[in-house]
């Protein structure tokens, strides 16, 4: 829960002193979303964006994103003698991500950030390594006014890497401050 807490104070300097943010948008929805349609969806800049591109989308029901992982992901944990690893609460973000681009994606909500209340069920069935491409699934298991939940995982050759349950609330988009 630390860790959640650094990447979203780290996301809101990116809102406050990145001078490019706009708030998210609807754009034209035409798959894939390649990195530019995703950067007008999410408030997420580099190095904080986890996710590539989005190959399905299917609006308040399902999404599906890819992450690529290179070998200068500066994430990445480097054991002594081991391949190099995803942590898997990078990987969790990467999974509430996609989830968020299913949830910002609709006109109604582009004026609204959505807030990660919590995760259930979460279980980390293998390791992701430098070279992987994860395909990252997200499902609508409930979705009110202001509150949600998604089910999620992430696959790597077909192989689950992680699943579990994201609850979610949103709350209105930060002011800008004047420049």
């Amino acid at each position: 829960m630390f860790f959640v807490h650094i990447l979203s104070s780290a996301t809101d300097c990116e809102r406050k002193c990145n001078s490019s943010y706009t708030p998210p948008v609807n754009p034209e929805l035409e798959l894939p979303l390649d990195n530019a349609a995703i950067e007008r969806i999410l408030p997420h800049r580099y190095p904080l964006l986890l996710v590539d591109r989005i190959t399905e989308f299917e609006s308040d029901k399902r999404i599906v994103g890819i992450k690529n992982v290179s070998l200068n992901e500066r994430f990445l944990a480097r054991p002594a003698g081991g391949r190099p690893t995803l942590p898997p609460t990078i990987l969790t973000e990467a999974v509430a991500q996609v989830g968020a681009i299913l949830i910002l994606a609709k006109p109604e909500n582009r004026d609204k950030v959505p807030y990660f209340m919590g995760i259930e069920r979460v279980r980390y069935r293998r390791l992701v390594h430098a070279g992987d491409v994860v395909e990252i699934e997200a499902t609508v298991e409930r979705m009110r006014s202001r509150m949600g939940r998604l089910k999620g995982f992430a696959r790597v050759d077909g192989e689950i890497a992680i699943e579990g349950t994201m609850a979610f609330a949103l709350g209105p988009a930060p002011a800008r401050r004047p420049d």
